[in-house]
């Protein structure tokens, strides 16, 4: 089997580390696999399975002999690193918002839209966490009945703001569980421990914050109709890991509950965890650390006459970023 010199950048963040982790799980044929990040954590070891990865200066790397990078270091580095790694003849699988709605970079989830990734120009996005997990769960009804409209609400765990909301969360939690006064918040405009807080991104003219504005521009490229009508709001909860969603879709012909249960059951990517009797659902704790969507309490919506509820759950660092990623190298070199 042939291999591949693969690099990480930002390797020392949440989403990079899982990407290294993943490669090495799934045994992806690598001759040489790079962790890169910033000058500050240089020289830092990242331990991956056996490996012992020194982390390198992404400023002196030239990406010269890399056939392929996974990028995780934020829309900055992405703007900074991206058409340098593509000059140099790599390809670049990036995790940011950046490239997301270019109209020559394909937007992919691997078990919706594979054929695009094969119409890069040096440059495939991977879709926003929430997006992923979403369409995982509704191409298969969208191909089957089509889909005219989506509302959907997220509740999403702070680990999809990075390694210190994760620590803020914590701290704040003991804090007021020992009656002490929280420090201010950093990485939220409010406490996040033991509070829901209806806002991730920023505020647009027209009230929708960025991370709903992502859903909805997204999952209409992925899905490649934009004549979906979709309504989003997404919210964090003070969860470590793992984003749900509650999803109400109006169909275009009629489908009952127990047909789109059938679907679940043989999705790829997914896994149907629906037995209301002994009260199994998606959750965030069932989620974690795994490489699927779970999708249950599907039912009819007694509101609408072709409408359908539906509660999911996915990992939002590992399905909902690192794995997608990998997935799709793995289609690009047909693994």
């Amino acid at each position: 089997m042939k291999k591949y010199n693969v690099c990480v950048l930002g390797a020392t963040g949440l989403v990079g580390g899982e990407m290294l982790k993943i490669l090495v799980e799934r045994n992806f044929p690598y001759e040489n696999l790079t962790a890169l990040a910033t000058s500050k954590s240089a020289g830092k070891i990242v331990e991956v399975g056996d490996l012992k990865l020194t982390v390198k200066d992404a400023d002196l790397e030239t990406f010269e002999n890399m056939d392929v990078a996974l990028f995780a270091g934020g829309e900055i580095a992405s703007e900074e690193y991206a058409k340098k790694a593509v000059k140099a003849g790599c390809v670049v699988i990036d995790n940011s918002a950046f490239f997301r709605m270019h109209e020559d970079v394909p937007l992919v989830v691997p078990e919706v839209n594979p054929d695009d990734i094969f119409k890069h120009k040096g440059i495939i996005a991977n879709p926003n966490c929430s997006t992923i997990q979403m369409v995982v769960a509704l191409k298969p009804i969208y191909d089957a009945v089509g889909i005219k409209r989506i509302v959907v609400s997220t509740y999403q765990s702070v680990s999809g703001t990075g390694k210190n909301a994760l620590k803020e969360l914590k701290n704040q939690a003991k804090a007021v569980l020992d009656g002490k006064e929280i420090e201010k918040p950093v990485c939220y405009p409010h406490q996040i421990a033991f509070n829901l807080i209806p806002q991730i991104g920023s505020f647009g003219e027209n009230g929708y914050s960025s991370e709903e504005m992502k859903m909805i521009n997204e999952t209409k490229k992925i899905m490649g109709d934009q004549n979906i009508k979709i309504t989003a709001t997404t919210v964090r909860v003070p969860t470590e890991f793992g984003h749900c969603e509650s999803i109400n879709i109006e169909t275009v012909k009629p489908i009952i509950a127990e047909e789109v249960k059938k679907l679940m059951s043989n999705a790829k990517g997914v896994k149907l965890v629906d037995n209301l009797k002994e009260s199994l659902y998606p959750m965030t704790l069932s989620v974690a650390h795994t490489d699927f969507v779970e999708v249950g309490r599907i039912r009819k919506d007694i509101s609408c006459e072709n409408g359908i509820e539906m509660w999911i759950s996915a990992d939002n660092i590992r399905k909902g970023a690192a794995l997608n990623a990998v997935q799709i190298a793995e289609k690009l070199f047909n693994l």
